[in-house]
């Protein structure tokens, strides 16, 4: 259910500013959003688990707040992760 330090090495690489870069809000989202996508893969199969259905409102609700504030800092740098990701904002 967790995403292996292979995979995230290789999002942070794809997603970060400069090479020092582990925690801009591009990565953080990065990050989020495949935890999201291995969570929801998760509870269609286990339909009655509700504590892994509320740490997912939880990691969306932390998406969206990072998501907000990248749009207000930075609109250029929010348009193009949002499009790299596929999300629907």
């Amino acid at each position: 259910m967790s995403i292996t330090a292979e995979r995230k090495g290789q999002i942070i690489s794809d997603f970060r500013r400069s090479d020092s870069d582990t925690g801009s809000p591009e990565v953080q989202i990065a990050i989020l959003t495949t935890r999201i996508e291995e969570l929801n893969e998760h509870l269609k199969i286990n339909k009655k688990d509700h504590a892994s259905r509320r740490g997912l409102l939880q990691m969306v609700g932390r998406r969206n707040r990072l998501l907000r504030y990248l749009s207000r800092t930075n609109p250029d740098a929010y348009r193009d992760t949002i499009k790299r990701l596929g999300l629907r904002k």
